[in-house]
């Protein structure tokens, strides 16, 4: 009995122990009616071990009103009585008592300059930065904040030198109001100067003018400055940007430079990669890039691929900013072979895209080509399904845009996005023909925050003018199915069948699709989705007998974006449709 009752006293002893290493409120707050204000104030004095002594409890008790006398100040509460005091015994809890008194109320702030005065509008334009207003919470964080703006404001009306000096805050306790006055020497007027380069590397500095947001002698604008970083951080030639107003020593005739620091990015690199999916199969591809060998912040990029269904060689040198900001020029050459199961191709093509970007993700884009083919194609006469060889040439000219105001492009959970290409082509050769190709596609994201749920929806139409089928060629043509576009159904197996069950293509086409995806937690999400699609053989898409696939997907975070895996079914399958179709990618699936 005697050794029980020991072992008893030892395990009892270890969980006194363990709880006594339990923290609690290094302090309790007592006196305060208002609860957020209570909050704020435990939230500052912090959470510890219980105190093991009355000393360490008087000296925790003290500190506690030293934080609560700050936060008190900090919101407005200047007429305050804050006591501190500890319970009964060895190890007594800590306490203070506070009387917050009434919350101080500011008075019309007052902005009082240092030297000569700016002009009118930008004296207006300080006043209005202020944002406070007499009768408002006298709250610290508020009044240091506005000084920030009214610096601010100023600088963006070319007073580069702006600086605020300590500002004055007047409390009065007899009518519980406080008067904040703001110190502020504007300085000079600032216009901009030229482009200064301290260290450029291989670029060009006509280059890196022609960038520039602003003309000489134009007003200073900050705005203008981190415009100009922005640009040249965007081109993707440096590996560090830096851009400032040269200091008012340098000032010639009144403008000041602007000094740029650019440093190159390594000549070139090499990316290997490799790629598998249910549909497309596997596939290989190397990159050899190069980097701004003309000095125009250029990318040249040489592409191996080698896959099932894509394979080709191509140069392509990307020019950014080529006549004005943000617009960038592409140039391409390439060999390829593309064989998926509808056709299979072997051609040789130029091209010139130029893009005008505006935002981050939205764009405009004209372009032309040149290619010469030689397509296996197949075609039907009389229920009989024929391959032959087909030669052409291939003009083509597009426009296209991309308008997103969605949050997110790789993982949108609100707003919307419209996408729409319009490409008129002459096929020379073999069974020449002029038609003009044209789709447009529209995306929105609606969250259910109560739920953590965003519901996505996205409908796609396109069409084909001018030319009938077999004419257009068969890589011009409509195709449907797979993971980007009815899943459940392999890739282009969804529309009209040759007789042998190949894909035939079409003129026309519909999709659409609808997701309900939520979050489970930061890194883990489902999604269940319903797609529907049809190629038809006339222009006019077919909106009344679609092929439907549904299924269910997980997501992963990967912190840029979503890892994607998606298994779906078909509803309505014809004959050789699989029963299952996965899919794996980065980001959602529209």
């Amino acid at each position: 009995m005697a050794a029980a009752s020991a072992a008893c006293i030892c395990a009892a002893s270890g969980t006194v122990a363990v709880a006594a290493q339990a923290e609690v409120v290094k302090a309790d707050v007592r006196g305060v009616a208002d609860r957020a204000l209570r909050a704020q104030i435990l939230q500052a004095i912090g959470r510890a071990a219980p105190p093991t002594s009355r000393i360490e409890a008087r000296r925790r008790a003290r500190e506690a009103a030293e934080t609560a006398i700050s936060v008190l100040r900090s919101e407005g509460y200047y007429d305050y009585q804050v006591d501190s005091d500890i319970g009964d015994g060895d190890a007594p809890q800590p306490f203070v008592t506070v009387a917050a008194g009434p919350r101080s109320k500011i008075r019309t702030p007052v902005i009082a300059w240092i030297g000569d005065e700016p002009d009118a509008k930008t004296i207006e334009a300080a006043e209005k930065a202020v944002t406070l207003k007499a009768g408002d919470p006298g709250r610290a964080a508020d009044v240091v904040a506005a000084e920030g703006r009214i610096v601010a404001a100023i600088q963006r009306r070319g007073y580069a030198d702006a600086v605020s000096a300590p500002r004055e805050v007047i409390v009065d306790h007899a009518d519980f109001t406080m008067q904040p006055t703001y110190k502020v020497k504007a300085g000079a007027q600032v216009r901009f100067g030229g482009i200064k380069l301290a260290s450029h590397g291989r670029i060009s500095q006509r280059w890196v003018q022609r960038l520039t947001p602003w003309k000489v002698g134009e007003i200073y604008r900050p705005e203008s400055v981190a415009e100009l970083e922005r640009r040249l951080t965007d081109t993707g030639a440096f590996s560090a940007v830096t851009v400032s107003l040269a200091p008012k020593e340098e000032a010639v005739n009144g403008e000041r430079p602007v000094v740029v620091s650019l440093a190159d990015r390594t000549k070139g690199a090499v990316e290997l990669g490799a790629s598998y999916s249910t549909s497309e199969g596997a596939g290989v591809n190397s990159r050899w890039l190069l980097y701004n060998q003309l000095g125009l912040a250029d990318t040249l990029t040489n592409t191996l691929q080698v896959a099932q269904i894509d394979s080709r060689a191509q140069t392509e040198l990307s020019l950014p900013d080529w006549v004005r900001p943000l617009e960038t020029l592409k140039l391409t050459a390439a060999l390829y072979r593309e064989r998926p199961v509808a056709y299979e191709e072997y051609g040789i093509g130029v091209a010139a895209d130029l893009t005008h970007r505006y935002g981050k993700t939205s764009f405009l884009s004209f372009g032309v080509s040149v290619d010469g083919t030689e397509t296996n194609e197949e075609e039907e006469a009389n229920f009989v399904t024929e391959s032959h060889i087909r030669r052409l040439a291939l003009l083509a000219a597009y426009g296209a845009f991309s308008l997103d105001r969605s949050d997110d492009p790789l993982n949108p959970t609100r707003g919307w996005k419209i996408d729409a290409r319009l490409q008129p082509t002459v096929a020379l050769g073999d069974g020449s023909v002029t038609y003009l190709k044209s789709w447009a596609q529209a995306a929105g994201y609606l969250p259910v925050n109560a739920l953590g749920t965003v519901l996505a929806a996205r409908v796609k139409v396109g069409t084909i003018f001018g030319g009938d089928i077999p004419l257009v060629p068969a890589q011009d043509r409509f195709y449907a199915g797979g993971g980007g576009s009815v899943r459940g159904y392999g890739y282009q197996e969804v529309g009209p069948r040759f007789t042998d069950n190949n894909p035939e293509g079409g003129l026309s086409l519909f999709e659409s699709s609808f997701e309900i995806r939520k979050r489970l937690t930061n890194q883990w999400g489902v999604v269940a989705f319903l797609d529907a699609g049809s190629v038809g053989l006339e222009n006019n898409p077919d909106f009344t007998h679609p092929k439907y696939g549904a299924g269910l997907g997980v997501r992963y975070n990967l912190g840029f974006g979503p890892l994607r895996f998606d298994v779906g079914t078909p509803l309505n399958p014809d004959k050789g449709d699989p029963l299952l179709q996965i899919y794996l990618s980065i980001g959602q699936s529209f």
